[in-house]
Protein backbone atom coordinates (compact mmCIF):
# COMPACT_ATOMS: atom_id res chain seq x y z
CA UNK A 1 0.00 0.00 0.00
CA UNK A 2 3.15 2.56 0.67
CA UNK A 3 4.73 1.62 -2.39
CA UNK A 4 1.47 2.54 -4.26
CA UNK A 5 1.25 5.80 -2.45
CA UNK A 6 4.46 6.68 -3.26
CA UNK A 7 4.36 5.75 -7.00
CA UNK A 8 1.04 8.31 -7.33
CA UNK A 9 3.35 11.16 -5.96
CA UNK A 10 6.28 10.11 -7.98
CA UNK A 11 3.83 10.35 -10.90
CA UNK A 12 1.99 13.56 -9.62
CA UNK A 13 5.03 15.25 -8.90
CA UNK A 14 5.96 14.48 -12.69
CA UNK A 15 3.05 15.52 -14.33
CA UNK A 16 3.31 18.87 -12.28
CA UNK A 17 6.71 19.44 -13.14
CA UNK A 18 6.09 18.74 -16.85
CA UNK A 19 3.57 20.44 -16.68
CA UNK A 20 5.60 23.89 -15.34
CA UNK A 21 8.36 23.68 -17.87
CA UNK A 22 6.08 23.19 -20.52
CA UNK A 23 3.96 26.15 -19.93
CA UNK A 24 7.33 28.44 -18.99
CA UNK A 25 8.71 27.56 -22.33
CA UNK A 26 5.62 28.33 -24.34
CA UNK A 27 5.06 31.71 -22.37
CA UNK A 28 8.78 32.37 -23.18
CA UNK A 29 8.57 32.27 -26.84
CA UNK A 30 5.64 34.34 -27.30
CA UNK A 31 6.30 37.67 -29.23
CA UNK A 32 3.76 40.59 -27.68
CA UNK A 33 4.35 44.39 -27.99
CA UNK A 34 3.44 46.27 -24.67
CA UNK A 35 2.63 49.72 -25.00
CA UNK A 36 3.20 51.87 -22.10
CA UNK A 37 1.28 55.50 -21.72
CA UNK A 38 1.82 58.48 -20.24
CA UNK A 39 -0.43 57.90 -16.94
CA UNK A 40 1.38 54.50 -15.74
CA UNK A 41 -1.28 52.19 -17.90
CA UNK A 42 0.06 49.79 -20.11
CA UNK A 43 -1.53 47.45 -23.04
CA UNK A 44 0.04 44.44 -23.87
CA UNK A 45 -0.78 43.24 -27.31
CA UNK A 46 0.04 39.86 -27.99
CA UNK A 47 1.39 38.79 -31.88
CA UNK A 48 -1.33 37.78 -34.61
CA UNK A 49 -3.72 40.68 -32.88
CA UNK A 50 -3.86 43.56 -35.89
CA UNK A 51 -2.49 46.40 -33.92
CA UNK A 52 0.50 43.84 -32.09
CA UNK A 53 0.86 42.85 -36.44
CA UNK A 54 1.94 46.52 -37.41
CA UNK A 55 4.10 47.40 -34.58
CA UNK A 56 6.29 44.19 -33.87
CA UNK A 57 7.95 44.89 -37.50
CA UNK A 58 9.76 48.19 -36.30
CA UNK A 59 10.21 47.10 -32.90
CA UNK A 60 12.21 44.03 -34.29
CA UNK A 61 14.22 46.30 -36.30
CA UNK A 62 14.60 48.55 -33.32
CA UNK A 63 16.25 46.05 -30.82
CA UNK A 64 18.47 44.35 -33.56
CA UNK A 65 20.11 48.05 -33.97
CA UNK A 66 20.33 48.62 -30.35
CA UNK A 67 21.90 44.66 -29.86
CA UNK A 68 24.44 45.38 -33.27
CA UNK A 69 25.54 48.98 -31.69
CA UNK A 70 26.26 47.23 -28.34
CA UNK A 71 28.11 44.35 -29.42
Amino acid sequence: MKRRRLWFLVVGAGSFAGTLLYRRRTVRNRMRVDVYFDDGSMVSLAAGSPDADALLPTAQQILAQVHAGSA
